[in-house]
């Protein structure tokens, strides 16, 4: 059994009524594969799953914005299950940037080789008509987290940390060509009790996925 404070970092997702669509359809079992034989009155179905690889919270992964990034196949499990630091930024307003300055005051607390998640408080917002109100990561301030810290994964729980009407997103395009993922969406950040703990991404395998939904999940270790 592992020891821990456990953490679900993830939305509940409800078919029908996601921002990036979500459907789900019942199929009798034994009409789909005739191996399967189900007497009538029997309860046996399988569903088939039509989603947008952004729905809910999620990770993209670099071949989202690099045609030669690594995707949702490709991604080290060492790198989706590793340890991670919270940084709060509830003060930032709506297309306020996070700057290079404010990032550097938590140099002691953010390691070599972390992931960073940011929490804005935003995830009331979540499925509501502000959900893409949001602050943004400067460039410089992800130039020195991509070089100075190396991180491992970066996200937070509003819906990315890109300068909005900007084109090409650059900061998706600056971090993915150095393999650098982005959660966008968390949830429940508030609920964490400590600043490091360790990140569960748990993201299908899937080869050729450009970013996947995830069960999101922190681990406080004792």
């Amino acid at each position: 059994m592992i020891e821990g404070r456990f953490v679900d970092l993830s939305h509940r997702l409800i078919p029908g009524q996601e921002e990036y669509h979500l459907r789900l359809k019942n199929v009798n079992t034994a009409e789909r594969y005739s191996q399967y034989i189900v007497e009538e009155g029997f309860w046996y179905i399988l569903q088939d799953i039509e989603l947008s690889s952004h729905c809910g919270a999620h990770i993209e992964f670099p071949y989202h914005h690099n045609k030669g990034g690594l995707d949702a196949a490709s991604f080290g499990l060492d790198r989706l299950i590793a340890p991670c630091v919270l940084i709060d930024f509830k003060h930032k307003k709506a297309n306020e940037a996070v700057t290079p300055e404010e990032i550097r005051e938590y140099d002691d607390l953010i390691q070599i080789g972390d992931s960073v998640m940011f929490n804005f408080g935003l995830d009331m917002n979540y499925r509501t008509e502000r959900s893409h109100e949001r602050p943004y990561l400067s460039m410089a301030a992800a130039e020195w987290l991509a070089e100075v810290k190396k991180i491992n994964i970066i996200g937070s729980d509003a819906s990315g940390l890109e300068i909005k009407g900007v084109p090409n997103q650059p900061i998706h395009q600056y971090l993915m060509e150095r393999q650098i993922p982005i959660i966008e969406f968390a949830a429940n950040l508030d609920a964490l009790t400590r600043s490091r703990f360790t990140l569960f991404v748990l993201a299908l395998a899937v080869e050729g996925l450009d970013s996947c939904p995830v069960r999101l999940v922190a681990c406080e270790n004792e």
